[in-house]
């Protein structure tokens, strides 16, 4: 659908507003009195959310991002569904699913009395999604910008049997300097050292970056804490 299309039945007024972006893929822009997001209708991907009265964007995307048809968009929010990494079964299928390359739906949006804007699409099966993962499903992710943005993704099993998924909300985040950035409320968690021959150790403290890093915690806790003192701020 066109932005002129998308704003005249899901605009809302200056708090929601659809227009033609790089590449002339359709976004979304969502602003309040909290601050302003962008979500890219293709892949249902948040591009930026920047809070009020914060100078730099919290989430980070690459100068180098594809915006095309068929590449996945590199930074902000990449929704990874029905698989998370390397294809489960080994078929060569994408990583991390299919979901981040396909064009999605704009299904609903609602302000609510408060102020929050909410913005939801939704993506179903196809022909070419059922030729790579064989099962019928609607997913939809919701993004709501209000005193912090929330978003939530949905998947609905329309078969008649259980399916296994694996997903992420894949974020990438924004810090002035990833020397002096440091991640709070691992401590005495177990992970996997995917550099050091997947050997499983136990973090001692705040997580820091002092070089190449790739890690699986096993249990981490609901909530972190992304400190970041180049920007003066914390992230939860």
């Amino acid at each position: 659908m066109t932005p002129e299309r998308l704003n005249a039945d899901f605009g809302l007024a200056e708090h929601l507003v659809f227009f033609a972006g790089p590449g002339g893929l359709v976004q979304a822009r969502l602003q309040n009195l909290w601050g302003a997001a962008v979500v890219s209708t293709y892949a249902g991907h948040v591009l930026s959310y920047l809070p009020a009265g914060e100078a730099q964007d919290l989430l980070f995307v690459s100068e180098q991002a594809h915006y095309q048809a068929g590449k996945a968009i590199k930074g902000g929010i990449p929704v990874c569904w029905p698989w998370f990494g390397p294809d489960p079964q080994a078929l060569g299928r994408p990583q991390h699913g299919f979901v981040r390359t396909r064009p999605w739906q704009v299904i609903g949006s609602h302000r609510s009395t408060d102020g929050a804007i909410r913005l939801v699409l939704g993506l179903t099966d196809t022909d070419h999604t059922r030729a790579l993962w064989p099962h019928a499903f609607a997913l939809r992710i919701e993004v709501t910008l209000g005193q912090a943005l929330q978003v939530a993704l949905v998947t609905e099993n329309r078969g008649d049997a259980a399916v296994e998924i694996g997903q992420a909300l894949h974020t990438y985040f924004q810090v002035g300097d990833v020397t002096r950035a440091r991640v709070v409320g691992l401590d005495g968690v177990s992970y996997i050292d995917k550099l050091d021959a997947g050997i499983e150790k136990v973090q001692r403290g705040a997580l820091t970056v002092s070089g190449p890093l790739d890690r699986i915690y096993l249990a981490p806790p609901q909530a972190l804490v992304l400190e970041d003192p180049a920007f003066g701020r914390a992230i939860r």
